[in-house]
């Protein structure tokens, strides 16, 4: 029995071929060495970090907004009383 062993890899994946004399069999195994999923679970972490600081980002935006809306409101709110302490002024007793 004559055992012949053939092994080669690409750097992404190994091959084993094993033939034997007995009955002819031929066995090839195929194995990925994994990188692939490596990659992909490091591409699947970045873009859930990057939605986070996304959805972060626009929260940040909202409260910016709603600072400004209120410091609007009160300028407005000063000039009304403003507004209204001269027309007291300039009725007459």
């Amino acid at each position: 029995m004559v055992d012949r062993i053939v092994e080669r890899t690409d750097g992404v994946t190994a091959e084993r071929v094993t033939e034997t004399n007995t009955g002819g069999t031929v066995v090839v195994e195929r194995r990925g060495s994994g990188a692939g999923l490596l990659i992909g679970l490091a591409v699947l972490i970045l873009v859930v970090v990057g939605a986070l600081y996304l959805i972060n980002q626009n929260n940040r935006e909202a409260v910016k907004t709603d600072a400004i809306t209120g410091a609007a409101e009160s300028v407005s709110d000063a000039a009304k009383d403003v507004g209204d302490a001269a027309k007291d002024a300039t009725k007459p007793n």
